[in-house]
């Protein structure tokens, strides 16, 4: 009896403790009205996807150019939501971990502007590179894609970067 008690307790708690930690984790920060999905069993609700934000953008390829590996780049994706309902972005990962996505955690409203910063880290990455964003939002078209692109010279690259990223890219293959 005293061993169901204590089960029970501290099921309990770790159940309590789990829906504190989604509140504090940020859970619910948006209202459940924000995400409307038009699809279901009986097909696309084209009212519903008429109302839904759209995420559109200036271009979505840059071309870094020449450059030395070891060198750190950066740009900016511009883009408009040229919807009816705000924009949200849930989440931008890049294809590489030397690829790394910077993007508005608030609610982008119709009619203002966005931008997606993106990135590049050439250590350890020489010769042509191409790489991608997954942006997953709300909008209508639900995942977008950005790229870039460069010609990275081989340098004098530190040896511990280019171990390090050898042995990142050992450890995902398995």
């Amino acid at each position: 009896m005293k061993k169901l008690l204590f089960v029970i307790t501290a099921s309990t708690l770790a159940f309590t403790a789990c829906k504190e930690e989604a509140k504090q984790n940020g859970s619910g920060k948006f209202s459940a009205d924000l995400v409307n999905n038009p699809a279901s069993a009986e097909g696309v609700d084209q009212a519903t996807l008429s109302e839904l934000p759209t995420m559109d953008f200036t271009d979505t390829t840059h071309n870094f150019g020449n450059m030395q590996e070891g060198e750190v780049v950066t740009y900016d994706f511009d883009f408009k939501n040229n919807g009816k309902t705000p924009l949200i972005i849930s989440s931008a990962k890049g294809s590489c971990g030397c690829t790394a996505p910077d993007f508005p955690h608030d609610p982008v409203k119709p009619g203002e502007t966005g931008k997606i910063t993106v990135k590049f880290n050439s250590a350890g990455k020489p010769n042509h590179q191409e790489k991608s964003v997954t942006i997953v939002t709300n909008s209508a078209k639900g995942t977008h894609m950005l790229y870039i692109k460069a010609d990275v010279a081989p340098g004098k690259a530190d040896p511990n970067v280019i171990s390090t990223t050898l042995n990142t890219e050992t450890h995902k293959q398995y």
